[in-house]
């Protein structure tokens, strides 16, 4: 949880720091694995009696360059998600993404007016879905692929229920 501790204040506390779920790998892994077996294959053969040594060579070009466009895109797909947090502290939602270019919110818990969570089958299976917050002056704001959605829609909710009680006067 190295990530926000520097962009904290004074005594905030971390209660949830979570990356992507892991399914936005999925894709990407399954590519350069698919990439790698039919490249393996696609060499063999081209290294057969049958094959012409300029046949060879433009197959193995080839199969290196869709080799290595599919690793680049698992790497890229990695670093973004290593890149990608999604933090709940005691006192607000922070939202960072990027690469080079990096873009963040951050959500006040008193700002905010209702928390949902919204997955389908698939997600349910995974342990994913998509936190939907709705703040005080913006259109909710959409998070896909949280992990343990349920878990972190109760903790947010349990948060801004403490906040709320925090703040009402106490009866006399």
């Amino acid at each position: 949880m190295a990530y926000p501790m520097d962009v904290l204040t004074d005594d905030e506390v971390v209660v949830v720091h979570k990356h992507p779920h892991i399914k936005a790998l999925i894709g990407p892994g399954l590519v350069l694995l698919v990439a790698t077996a039919l490249g393996a294959w696609g060499l063999l053969w081209s290294t057969g009696d049958s094959v012409s040594d300029t046949t060879a060579t433009v197959v193995g070009i080839g199969i290196g360059v869709v080799w290595l466009a599919a690793l680049v895109w698992f790497v890229v797909r990695f670093v973004s998600w290593r890149t990608t947090h999604f933090v709940i502290t005691d006192r607000r939602v922070m939202f960072r993404q990027g690469i080079i270019t990096r873009s963040g919110i951050d959500i006040p818990v008193l700002r905010i007016n209702s928390v949902q969570f919204r997955h389908g089958l698939v997600d349910r299976i995974l342990r994913t879905g998509t936190l939907i917050v709705e703040s005080a002056s913006d259109d909710p704001l959409e998070f896909d692929d949280i992990p343990r959605v349920e878990k972190v829609h109760a903790l947010l909710y349990a948060r801004l229920d403490d906040r709320l009680d925090d703040d009402e006067p106490t009866p006399r």
